[in-house]
């Protein structure tokens, strides 16, 4: 039980005063820059099914 007691208190010490965290505003500019490029990449997934869908229906009606 000494072990599990000492590794929550490392892990305290090391969150609380080793770890950098962003500020706020670093925080924000990166989650925009996420939603930013998943919307992105959304539509490019969806160009790439819509053009596919219509080329393999352009092949179905020609049989």
């Amino acid at each position: 039980m000494s072990k599990f007691k000492e590794y929550i208190s490392e892990t305290t010490d090391e969150l609380v005063n080793k770890v950098s965290w962003p500020s706020w505003s670093e925080l924000q500019s990166s989650a925009i820059v996420v939603m930013v490029a998943s919307v992105i990449i959304a539509l490019v997934v969806f160009a790439m099914d819509f053009t596919f869908n219509k080329g393999m229906e352009a092949i179905y009606h020609l049989f």
